[in-house]
């Protein structure tokens, strides 16, 4: 089981900054223990021009992300998931699609960096803060036993990871 590849999906409403950040972070640290997409309740339909900058900063894949619909992930066509996290508010308190594969799910939740306002440089400030949010989250995840990921006992795990 600890070589199993975990399929995760990070949820927001618009499918636009964070849930895209999170898809690239998991997949760009931890290519050969998850594989990891993003979607929205209601997708913007394009992935946010800060978010794309930010993760070429980070020297993190993001060729070919697109904002979806959740939709996608919840047909018999659709990955099994493992897990399922919310990264926006919004999200946490939407009714979801029955996801394939009984997935443990977390809320994350964290600001939206695309409702801030301001000068450039806050905006920019604020994409990269919620991105290295992500990122610390995900290092966490990252550093539980992976006999620990194949346990629903991760659930409590995961849950207190989203209130760091």
């Amino acid at each position: 089981m600890a070589d199993k590849i975990h399929n995760v999906l990070f949820v927001c409403t618009g499918n636009s900054a964070r849930s895209i950040m999170a898809e690239s972070l998991l997949n760009g640290l931890a290519p050969h223990r998850f594989t990891a997409w993003s979607a929205g309740s209601h997708p913007k339909g394009q992935v946010h021009p800060l978010a794309l900058q930010v993760l070429t900063h980070l020297n993190l894949p993001h060729e070919g992300l697109r904002s979806k619909s959740w939709n996608e992930f919840a047909g018999p066509d659709a990955p099994p998931l493992d897990f399922v996290f919310t990264v926006c508010d919004n999200a946490a308190g939407e009714v979801c699609p029955v996801w394939p594969g009984q997935p443990v799910t977390a809320h994350w939740g964290v600001y939206d960096p695309a409702a801030v306002t301001g000068t450039p440089a806050q905006q920019q400030h604020a994409f990269e803060e919620v991105a290295q949010i992500l990122k610390r989250r995900i290092d966490l995840m990252l550093s539980l036993p992976p006999e620990k990921l194949a346990s629903l006992s991760i659930q409590a795990d995961l849950q207190a990871i989203g209130k760091l």
